[in-house]
Formats: C-alpha cells, sequence, structure tokens
C-alpha cells in the first residue's frame, strides 16, 4: 500500500479556489511586493537576498500528478444537478409571480390612461405616483427573493464542498499517493497521458457518498 502523501495547504486551496482565484491571489502578491520593494529600495541585494534560499527542489520522479475537470463535476455529480434542480424550480417560481404581477400592473397603466380625461389632475397624479410605487416594491421585492434563492444555493453548494467534494479528493489524493492536483480546464493533455484525469472517479466515489442535499427555503417563498 502506498504510503500517505503529507496533507499539501496549497493543494487543497487550488481545488477549492480555481486557478482564476490562485492567479488573483499571486497578482495581489506580486503588487504588495512591487509596493514593498519600491519603499525599501537600499536594502539587501539579490545575492544576498539568496542566502535565505536553500538548492532543494522537488524532484520529477516523485511527482505524482493528476487533472480534475471541475464543471464536468458540477455538471455531472448527482448532488449538484439535484441543487441545480432546486434553484431551478425557485428561480420558475419567481418567473411566474413576475409575469403574473406585471400583467396587474400593465392593466392598472391602462385604466390610469384612460381615466385621465375623468380624474383631476391631483388625483390623476396620486394614482400615477401609486402606481410608480408599486413598480418599485414589485421590483425591490423580486430582486430580494432572487437574491435569498443564490444565497440558500451558495451556502448549499459549501456544505457540498466542505463535507463531501473536499474529503472524497483528499481521500483520492492519499490514495493515490499525489502530489498535486489541477483543474484540468486550464491544462493541455497530451495524448500518450494515461491515468491522469480522475475525474470521472471524483463523480463516482462523490455520488456514492452523497446524492441529494437541500436547500434552505430562501427568504419570501
Amino acid at each position: 500500500m502506498a504510503n500517505k502523501a503529507p496533507a499539501n495547504p496549497a493543494v487543497k486551496k487550488y481545488v477549492k479556489t480555481g486557478i482564476i482565484a490562485a492567479i488573483v491571489v499571486a497578482v495581489a502578491a506580486i503588487g504588495i511586493w512591487a509596493v514593498s520593494a519600491v519603499s525599501n529600495r537600499g536594502g539587501a541585494t539579490v545575492e544576498e537576498a539568496m542566502a535565505v534560499v536553500t538548492p532543494d527542489a522537488a524532484n520529477a520522479a516523485d511527482l505524482r500528478i493528476a487533472v480534475i475537470r471541475m464543471d464536468a463535476i458540477q455538471n455531472d455529480a448527482a448532488v449538484l444537478k439535484d441543487l441545480a434542480a432546486q434553484r431551478a424550480k425557485y428561480e420558475e417560481t419567481l418567473r411566474k409571480e413576475l409575469e403574473t404581477r406585471q400583467k396587474e400592473l400593465e392593466a392598472e397603466k391602462e385604466e390610469i390612461e384612460k381615466s385621465q380625461d375623468v380624474l383631476s389632475r391631483d388625483a390623476l397624479q396620486r394614482r400615477i405616483v401609486d402606481y410608480q410605487n408599486r413598480v418599485t416594491e414589485l421590483q425591490r421585492d423580486l430582486t430580494e427573493r432572487a437574491q435569498s434563492v443564490e444565497i440558500a444555493f451558495q451556502k448549499a453548494l459549501n456544505e457540498v464542498q466542505t463535507k463531501h467534494l473536499d474529503p472524497v479528493i483528499e481521500g483520492i489524493i492519499a490514495k493515490k499517493n499525489l502530489a498535486m492536483v489541477i483543474d484540468g480546464r486550464f491544462a493541455r493533455i497530451g495524448a500518450t497521458a494515461t491515468n491522469l484525469d480522475i475525474t470521472n472517479e471524483v463523480i463516482a466515489a462523490l455520488d456514492k457518498k452523497v446524492s441529494k442535499v437541500k436547500m434552505d427555503t430562501p427568504q419570501g417563498f
């Protein structure tokens, strides 16, 4: 049985955040370094700074690498497909309600237009203001409820990742004695590479561990 590779915080963070977030962090770090470098002119030379750097480096023969396509996991894993369906159901409810209330407001708008020659100027102005307030209220209500759907969805996604997906990936890393896992969406894999893409294994293991996670009921539903 292969020895379990030591936990690699960088790998875990990479898997969690993806390459885009990793690039943002790296660019931010570069920016901070640049500011620091400008403000600390006259410090150690590059040669002097290298005194704290060891000549040690990873040996290619020791680097067992795997690729995971996170987009495929999101699209194909049973629990994530179920979560997407739950969100879509709430969004469909909002769409139907929007259509119904829009029709009501359109009908009211037509009534106001027809009553322009009947109502006094002040009465007409009050109806128009009331109508505009109802439109604003509808927009605010549906926006807040749509945001609550997304919040509930993201909370459920985080639960899937922290309680299920991360442990599955870490278990595979340990079982395969991997040194690094990268996002396959940004990798170029040669035709001769074998046993490199472990996406299907991740999906199969995740499906076996969990198939459904219920979203919290969003506010307003």
